[in-house]
């Protein structure tokens, strides 16, 4: 088989997009923002230069008390003809608790705030890991709420094509899936139905709040 003939390389539509080959660029942490938060020139460089395919972006924080992502790299992609989706996610118990610490600052905006998690289980096999204080039951829908105005700030004010919930390495989401982290006795713990529904309200406000493509 040709290569030009590899189904890799044919055109296709995937929701309202009419993409011209199936290679996707995945997420990769890069480091590339300021101590505010703030992506640099040379990350807008970077994702410009790599165009050529869709991109998903490193993750963002979905609020100030989790960080902030104020200059993006959208127009650069757009320009080269491609889509960019933005990668949302919420630390938990991974946060750095020094950084949380800090007082209302450009690093901290709002500050401080806790180290919270599904329950009070500290990282495990991290030597002095702090102990997270557990979600109250009027949080996780704040938190739910928080993921969605993320979304609809990427799609309709940043000009992002779309998100990415990040729901693995051990950050919030899984927090809450893992029977390990989450020792809940609310409607949030307990049973997988119980671990789960964080993440299926977190999917339902955001495709209410950036829309369903």
């Amino acid at each position: 088989m040709q290569r030009a003939d590899a189904k890799l390389f044919r055109p296709i539509r995937v929701g309202n997009l009419n993409l011209a080959h199936r290679i996707v660029m995945s997420p990769m942490t890069r480091f590339r923002a300021d101590g505010a938060h703030v992506p640099t020139d040379i990350i807008v460089e970077y994702y410009a230069q790599r165009g050529s395919v869709p991109l998903i972006t490193e993750a963002a924080f979905i609020a100030a008390r989790d960080g902030g992502y104020g200059s993006v790299p959208v127009d650069a992609v757009h320009d080269q003809g491609s889509y960019i989706y933005l990668q949302l996610w919420q630390l938990g118990r991974t946060a750095k608790p020094e950084i949380l610490a800090l007082p209302d600052c450009a690093r901290n905006p709002g500050g401080p705030y806790s180290l919270v998690s599904s329950s009070d289980i500290p990282l495990p096999d991290k030597e002095n890991a702090c102990k997270p204080r557990p979600l109250t039951h009027e949080e996780v829908p704040e938190y739910i709420d928080l993921f969605g105005q993320a979304a609809h700030n990427a799609v309709h004010r940043a000009g992002f094509d779309g998100v990415e919930v990040h729901s693995a390495h051990g950050y919030l989401i899984e927090q809450l899936l893992q029977d390990t982290s989450n020792k809940r006795k609310d409607q949030w713990g307990g049973s997988v139905e119980g671990r789960t529904r964080f993440v299926l309200e977190v999917v339902k406000k955001v495709v209410s709040m950036a829309g369903e493509e």
